[in-house]
């Protein structure tokens, strides 16, 4: 959490980056399906604020797509909020980011979500307090080593400029908040994740937030080309969806991004933009000892050192 820097925050430039981002990403995944195009829908905030939800279905490629802006402000933070933050009390707060999930129909490609923002609650004849949050991580059904160890590296590379520690830091948090303690699993194969983020002042702190969100794209869209031509059964889709059971879970259970929103608020149609267009549970489900999905069980919904860097 960060008070005051020599460099204090541009919330403008903040903005125009997010905006900027979405648009970017937005035309690209669009190209990449070639069928369907995100469909923009603005919206306003009556405590204050707004933003832009951009959503994408049926397509070729991508089942479902959602890519949203927003930007919401307010008198007194949610308890989701203030309750690890008790200096907040009594600040008027701003929030800012992009947000998107992204659920492919073939089981080969994986679904990934990525998160970038940015936070600033003020008081009057006090330094703002401001703070940077965002990453991305990668959940997929069908796993391959190699894609994995891409999407990893696309990390690292994104956080290395700005610190030699960052990308190891970024990695751990992201097992440790991608994680269902009600199964004992991961999510998928984590990425990078960082909150509460001031870096060396605002320009680093700013810096690091745009490299993960320019990092997204060159960490995804190798994966879809290389997978999208995959053929699948049934079997394997009715995998896919039974799994994408788990994201519900978690984005209902656990996920601070969900909780923030609801509690503050916000428009519910944008807060559950993430959730897939189908799921499946099924009770007590084990997969058959021997099969590809036995051991995407034991191979992938644990914490990996993907790098080799330990």
């Amino acid at each position: 959490m960060h008070t005051n820097t020599s460099n204090s925050p541009n919330e403008d430039a903040v903005r125009q980056y997010l905006q900027s981002l979405q648009k970017n990403i937005c035309e690209t995944l669009s190209a990449q399906d070639g069928h369907a195009s995100f469909i923009k829908d603005p919206w306003v905030r009556e405590a204050g604020g707004g933003g832009v939800s951009a959503t994408l279905s049926k397509g070729a490629v991508f089942e479902k797509a959602g890519v949203g802006f927003s930007e919401v402000s307010g008198t007194k933070l949610p308890p989701s909020a203030s309750a690890q933050r008790p200096e907040l009390a009594g600040r008027a707060w701003r929030a800012m980011g992009v947000s998107l999930v992204v659920h492919p129909d073939n089981p080969h490609i994986p679904t990934c979500h990525m998160n970038v923002r940015f936070f600033i609650a003020e008081k009057e004849n006090e330094p703002p307090i401001w703070w940077f949050g965002g990453g991305f991580d990668l959940t997929p059904y069908y796993a391959y080593e190699e894609d994995c160890i891409h999407w990893h590296q696309t990390a690292k590379n994104a956080c290395d400029p700005f610190g030699s520690s960052l990308y190891s830091e970024s990695k751990a948090a992201c097992d440790s908040y991608f994680f269902l303690p009600h199964r004992n699993e991961t999510r998928g194969i984590g990425g990078v994740f960082f909150d509460d983020f001031h870096g060396e002042g605002f320009e680093h702190a700013f810096g690091f937030m745009q490299s993960v969100g320019n990092a997204f794209l060159k960490a995804y869209t190798p994966i879809v080309d290389k997978r999208k031509s995959e053929a699948f059964t049934d079997a394997q889709k009715q995998f896919q969806l039974y799994r994408r059971g788990r994201y519900v879970e978690f984005n209902l259970v656990h996920d601070r991004g969900t909780l923030f929103g609801l509690q503050s608020g916000g428009r519910t149609e944008s807060i559950l933009m993430s959730m897939p267009p189908q799921a499946n549970w099924a009770y007590n489900y084990v997969p058959e000892e021997g099969t590809v999905e036995a051991d995407f069980y034991k191979r992938y919904l644990q914490p990996q050192d993907w790098l080799g860097l330990n």
